[in-house]
């Protein structure tokens, strides 16, 4: 089971270092090998949401998604996505931003610094708005009941969380302007920009997760359907598979996800250049990271570890919403990966330790105590 799900990433892992050793020895070897550990840490609660979204799909999607979705996620996301930021930041053409990449490694990377601002402010209003969805949503298990439970009350008010969202990114791009102009930088003209690239975030997260919801509530009416007929095969001694999303329910899903990893690179992308200017061995570490990603996704959703450790759902939108704040403060200020990626690990691994204390309380109590007796404070 594990070679299957792994086999693929274990493959580009291998083919990866090797042709980093070509590219540029053993300290190639190296640097690509740092990213892909970077990408793989910054990324684990990716996997944890796609996993809850992949589940609904059926298999067709799933292979999609593992195909077409990781050419998207490695060539798209690591290695077109930086050149493209390059080339509108410089107001050049791809092929003259590529020869910058490989020539002047130093101007590459102070073009993609530049553009910064814009791309955190995308990304960081969209990740905010998953968390603030999530976090607003009245839900039967809760991990941090103290916590969810009157924030599930105050989701009940219409258009909150986007009124949230609005006014973090007006805070973020004020903040940003206010330094500019006290420094004497030539950023100031940038808030604008900032703004922008914030509202076009929050415009793309409620599209595509309108239409996504939209034909999840029709895929939820033919389960109301499939439900019944299953009832009715069951008195005849029959199974009927549960119903998965197809067709434009899946399609939009799929887009959905994609758009969802593209956020989630970006801090990796961006963190990557921590390391080296180098996009082709940036392109390979980071690319080998988001294998694993794609293959520790498929592998949550096979053994079904969501519905056995149930906080861990949790866990991940909260270090969403870390990672969207991080990524908005870092508009104006810096931080490092490390505690990029520290966060996420550790309000995972506190999501999967509730979890498992979760389940020893039920299986002490017989597999009786309900969920809202066997939640676990952290």
């Amino acid at each position: 089971m594990l070679l299957k799900t792994f086999g693929w990433s274990f493959a580009v892992t291998a083919l990866g270092l090797v042709a980093a050793v070509f590219y540029g020895g053993w300290t190639a070897f190296g640097v690509v090998a740092i990213l892909a550990i970077l990408e793989i840490s910054l990324s684990f609660d990716n996997a944890v949401v796609n996993a809850g979204i992949l589940k609904k799909m059926n298999a067709f999607w799933q292979k999609i998604f593992l195909t077409v979705g990781i050419l998207i996620a490695v060539f798209g996301m690591r290695l077109v996505f930086p050149v493209v930021i390059v080339a509108i930041s410089a107001k050049i053409g791809p092929i003259d931003a590529v020869d910058l990449a490989m020539t002047d490694k130093d101007r590459y990377q102070e073009l993609v610094t530049d553009a910064h601002p814009s791309i955190a402010a995308f990304g960081g209003m969209f990740l905010l708005m998953i968390f603030l969805d999530f976090i607003f949503e009245e839900r039967d298990i809760k991990w941090l009941s103290w916590l969810e439970r009157p924030l599930a009350k105050l989701g009940k008010v219409d258009m909150l969380s986007v009124c949230i969202a609005l006014i973090v990114l007006m805070i973020a791009a004020l903040t940003f302007a206010a330094n500019a102009h006290q420094h004497g930088g030539g950023h100031a003209d940038k808030a604008e920009t900032v703004l922008l690239a914030g509202v076009a975030g929050l415009i793309t997260y409620l599209v595509v997760g309108g239409l996504s919801g939209y034909f999840e509530n029709r895929l939820e009416e033919a389960e109301e359907r499939e439900h019944e007929a299953e009832e009715e095969a069951k008195k005849r001694g029959k199974n009927v598979s549960a119903v998965k999303l197809s067709g434009q329910a899946a399609f939009f899903m799929f887009l959905y996800l994609e758009v969802l990893d593209a956020s989630f690179s970006f801090d990796g992308v961006i963190g990557a250049f921590a390391v080296t200017n180098d996009i082709v061995m940036m392109a390979l570490g980071l690319g080998i990271g988001a294998m694993y990603v794609r293959s520790l996704t498929v592998y949550l959703v096979r053994q079904g570890t969501l519905d056995d450790y149930v906080y861990l759902e949790h866990g991940a939108h909260y270090a969403i919403g870390a990672l969207a704040l991080i990524l908005l403060v870092t508009i104006q200020y810096q931080i490092n990966e490390v505690v990029t990626g520290l966060v996420g690990v550790v309000l995972i691994a506190a999501s999967f330790w509730s979890s498992v204390r979760r389940n020893k309380k039920i299986e002490a109590a017989g597999g009786e105590e309900s969920d809202e007796k066997a939640e676990v404070s952290v």
